[in-house]
């Protein structure tokens, strides 16, 4: 029998290696600033805006993301399915920022590494947060807990970046920093009041507001007026990518750099991998490959395919859940997506040393509205689940696997297996192909 630590002893261990991992490396991150990223969802892709921002404005950048590391031009994929590294590690590579004369870190620092004192001892420039959303309830156990371990990267940040949007901003906002910048898409002007709770001296607090919003099928399009009309155009779409740009823009705002500076770097932005990754095909399918792992997430992907599908092609979702982690979550977003698609097929993910075939289940008890075996199947291997997606579709119909991204494993107990959603569709697609000549 497995003998149960509490997590406040392995807490101390991991202080401890912080500690040493802080003075054997020499405390490096006193030699670079530091933006840290923390969030339910949107922290990625904030990641990678931030960074194209910095190198649009002449500096050179290290990054650390869920997907990718970043040392200047170099860039490689992060295999590790952690979002944030061990404290040895981040301190390792922070150093090696600084040896390569990196000018800035950009960090994605997850609720996790928080509360474990994993980044302990970072001298944090600027703390993000996209929002906070159900998730790691596994971990945290209550909503509550969640979002103070996510105050703490505020603590440590002499500059503040919180969504004005999100519930409750004002336990991200009050906080010491000497000057916080709240960014907004539903504040149509910038006299935001700041709530009762919160101390902050209206002279440290600064607004960037989206306004003028266009949604569009390809890209997105927005203009801030303070200090200066500015117009933006991403790429990218959905409002949630809007938020994530108003995130990047008060990052490289509170480092002084010009809007324009923002908006040419951004409109540069092609896609980010795995998120709202579009794979292109002769069939005329809309594949799209998402991280979504979470209700919100999930909830706010469906709801915006729902409206850009104007020709009304069929809807196929092809999703899971993560083993080992908040399992109340699971028929809620059995529930999202079926009320969305047409099709739902539920699949393996990443089961760790759970039984996949209880994760199917529960996130399966969450389905309504659909028979199973006609329009809902589980199917417990992911490949035969996204062949059977494509099977299923029709020119113009949409196709959405969600849950992995452009993860490059899958975690089956202690085992990784190579993995990668869009070469997987890829693969299929060519097979599809061949059988029906």
């Amino acid at each position: 029998m497995k003998r149960y630590i509490p997590q406040s002893i392995k807490n101390i261990y991991h202080l401890c290696q912080a500690v040493l991992a802080n003075f054997w490396f020499g405390f490096p991150s006193k030699k670079i600033k530091v933006i840290g990223v923390t969030g339910t969802n949107g922290k990625t892709t904030t990641c990678q805006m931030i960074s194209r921002i910095l190198e649009e404005a002449g500096h050179k950048v290290a990054m650390a993301s869920t997907i990718n590391f970043k040392m200047g031009e170099n860039e490689w994929v992060n295999a590790t399915k952690f979002t944030t590294l061990s404290a040895w590690a981040v301190q390792k590579f922070i150093r090696e920022a600084v040896g390569n004369k990196c000018d800035y870190l950009v960090l994605e620092t997850s609720s996790h590494s928080l509360d474990q004192y994993r980044v302990w001892g970072i001298d944090y420039d600027v703390a993000v947060i996209t929002n906070v959303t159900r998730e790691h309830l596994d971990y945290h156990k209550t909503m509550e807990n969640y979002r103070r371990a996510k105050t703490r990267l505020f603590k440590m940040a002499k500059k503040a970046v919180v969504n004005l949007d999100m519930e409750k901003p004002e336990e991200y906002l009050d906080c010491k920093a000497e000057s916080i910048f709240g960014y907004s898409l539903k504040i149509q002007n910038s006299k935001f009041q700041i709530p009762n709770k919160s101390k902050i001296p209206n002279q440290k607090f600064q607004t960037v507001i989206a306004e003028d919003i266009e949604l569009g099928v390809k890209n997105s399009k927005f203009e801030i007026h303070s200090p200066r009309r500015t117009k933006f155009l991403i790429n990218l779409i959905g409002d949630f990518n809007i938020e994530n740009a108003l995130a990047a823009i008060s990052a490289g705002v509170a480092q002084g750099i010009s809007l324009e500076v923002c908006a040419k770097a951004l409109g540069k932005i092609k896609g980010v991998p795995g998120r709202m990754e579009s794979v292109s095909n002769d069939r005329d399918f809309n594949i799209i490959v998402d991280y979504a792992v979470t209700p919100d997430s999930l909830e706010k992907l469906y709801a915006l395919l729902d409206r850009i599908n104007y020709k009304k092609g069929k809807i196929i979702a092809v999703f899971g859940a993560c083993g080992e982690r908040d399992r109340g979550k699971r028929p809620i977003m059995g529930e999202i997506v079926s009320r969305f698609a047409d099709y739902v097929i539920v699949t393996n993910e990443d089961p760790y040393n759970e039984d996949p075939r209880r994760i199917i289940d529960e996130v399966a008890g969450g389905v309504k509205g659909k028979k199973e075996g006609k329009n809902f199947f589980k199917i417990f291997d992911r490949r035969e689940a996204i062949r059977k997606s494509l099977e299923l579709a029709m020119p113009g119909d949409f196709v959405v696997i969600t849950g992995k991204g452009a993860e490059e494993t899958m975690a089956v107990g202690k085992k990784r297996i190579p993995w990668n959603d869009k070469k997987v569709v890829l693969e299929e697609l060519a097979l599809l192909t061949r059988n029906q000549k």
